[in-house]
């Protein structure tokens, strides 16, 4: 093992850290493949290598990439079913944060991708890698890595904005403002007079009715379910602005929103895990964080 190659490995391991993170969603998960990214790379033959940065950025990629294919076979994801939590635990602030800094809607749009598109369009389009060197990451041409690429970009962006979306971005941003912050008047002020609010059994605390009608019953539960807005993103879901709310980047809930006459008209809240997997999740175009 060379000096040179310890000393650029410790001043890149957070880059390499923040390619695994986007790339696998997970912090543990990035760590290891780090980590096992040291292991490979300490190795290895790099006579011919003149830009060690990239060179671990790509041994750190294939590492990621036999990770999400691994997954895929096994039919994981980044989080098991029984730690779906709605709030994230105190030993995960340092996940917490990179999701927050990546975007947890993000990490949610990125997890629908399969392998190699995750893997294309984080490098392309996060690090800029060159689609030549990305082409020998997935065992594809570099045309054809590009295709991938812009295939990922089509599944995470929701295409053109429009006044409609601009207005029920407006909505749901108020909203999500309000439910943060147990703001009554401000929620009431975006919900109709006659709001529903409808909810599959496992995303609501037991006891809880599925379905709640009127502005009052709806403000009163948003304001004691606040945690949960804290950890929620917009989205465009099924072609029209809601929410995810995903601690640690992870899905839990999905809440699509309906829209009457200026304001919020009612809302559905799944959670059910076949439910989230048939929803469309994108980003919405120019809809940051809220």
């Amino acid at each position: 093992m060379s000096t040179d190659l310890a000393v650029r490995f410790e001043a890149d391991r957070e880059q390499l850290r923040g390619v695994a993170f986007r790339i696998l969603g997970s912090l543990d998960d990035a760590d290891d493949a780090v980590q096992r990214a040291w292991l490979k790379a300490s190795r290895d033959d790099r006579r011919d290598v003149r830009n060690l940065t990239g060179w671990l950025t790509t041994v750190t990629a294939r590492e990621c990439l036999d990770v999400l294919r691994s997954r895929k076979r096994r039919g994981e994801v980044a989080l098991a079913d029984d730690e779906r939590a709605a709030d994230p635990a105190p030993s995960a602030e340092e996940e917490v944060v990179l999701a927050e800094s990546v975007g947890r809607a993000m990490l949610v749009v990125l997890e629908r991708l399969v392998p190699a598109e995750r893997v294309a369009f984080v490098l392309h389009d996060v690090f800029a890698v060159p689609f030549d060197e990305i082409g020998a990451i997935v065992g594809r041409s570099p045309v054809a890595a590009k295709k991938l690429a812009s295939r990922a970009r089509g599944k995470v962006r929701g295409g053109e904005a429009s006044g409609r979306l601009d207005e029920q971005r407006r909505l749901a941003a108020a909203f999500l403002t309000a439910a943060r912050g147990g703001d009554v008047r401000g929620l009431a002020a975006v919900l109709a007079p006659d709001v529903v609010r409808r909810a599959d059994a496992v995303a609501v605390p037991a006891g809880v009715p599925g379905e709640i009608r009127g502005v009052d019953a709806v403000v009163g539960e948003t304001v004691t379910l606040a945690a949960r807005a804290r950890a929620a993103e917009l989205a465009l879901i099924d072609g029209g602005i809601g929410f995810v709310v995903a601690p640690r980047g992870r899905l839990v809930l999905a809440v699509v929103l309906s829209y009457a006459n200026g304001r919020i008209g009612g809302y559905d809240v799944v959670g059910d895990p076949d439910r989230l997997a048939r929803l469309t999740i994108r980003l919405p175009e120019e809809a940051g964080n809220a």
